[in-house]
């Protein structure tokens, strides 16, 4: 069994070859912007000890969360597409039972073995990734993953990531926040099986495109 500090390692290791599963990258020109969306109120109020990139184990724990599991890869472009190196990438969700880490979300239900929360530094073609969970049912919400985006200690963005092609996406609030169909195009992106997988694993690839301007954080 790895050390925690070899899993880590193997993991940013898996960065660079895990997009052989995802979708080609966009191209530089015409770049749209991701939209934004509110940070909502279950960004951890208490960060757990282990923030990596591994959202299914915590600390040197040998049991994984509940859900199904997920590579999700991506870049971090900037306005021109030229990718971001040494920008952070946070992402926070809910278990596969619907609980925030949170102080404030159900805690009885809680998967004690779910991170919830992880964060990545972009490599030199602005790459991220994380090994976490497909986004699952949530009450009053369509499926969904929180970013926050930091370059230069400077938060620039802050969204949410959808399944495409999810029902529950044109009935959600928030999503419908994105007025235009490019907005709402650059805020989801397909979860797709990865072949001949016996754990049913899978992929998932989304670029991040963003402003020049830090941004005024907004929960909701």
């Amino acid at each position: 069994m790895p050390t925690p500090a070899e899993r880590r390692q193997l993991l940013k290791q898996m960065a660079f070859t895990a997009a052989a599963f995802s979708t080609p990258g966009l191209l530089a020109e015409e770049l749209t912007r991701t939209a934004r969306q509110a940070e909502g109120p279950f960004y951890p109020d208490k960060l757990p000890l282990d923030t990596d990139n591994d959202l299914l184990l915590l600390n040197d724990s040998t049991t994984p969360a509940l859900g199904q599991v997920t590579h999700l890869t991506g870049r971090v472009l900037g306005p021109s597409g030229l990718p971001l190196r040494n920008a952070v990438v946070e992402i926070w969700q809910a278990d596969n039972a619907g609980t925030y880490i949170h102080s404030k979300s159900k805690q009885e239900r809680t998967d004690k073995h779910f991170q919830g929360f992880g964060r990545f530094l972009t490599g030199s073609k602005g790459e991220y990734y994380f090994r976490t969970i497909k986004p699952s049912k949530y009450v009053g919400r369509a499926p969904h993953i929180h970013y926050a985006v930091y370059v230069g200690g400077k938060r620039m963005l802050t969204t949410q990531l959808y399944v495409k092609g999810d029902p529950q996406n044109e009935k959600d609030f928030l999503f419908k926040e994105a007025k235009t169909p490019e907005a709402r195009a650059s805020i989801v992106t397909d979860f797709k099986p990865i072949p001949n997988s016996q754990a049913g694993e899978h992929a998932a690839h989304w670029e991040i495109v963003l402003g020049k301007t830090p941004e005024d954080r907004e929960k909701r």
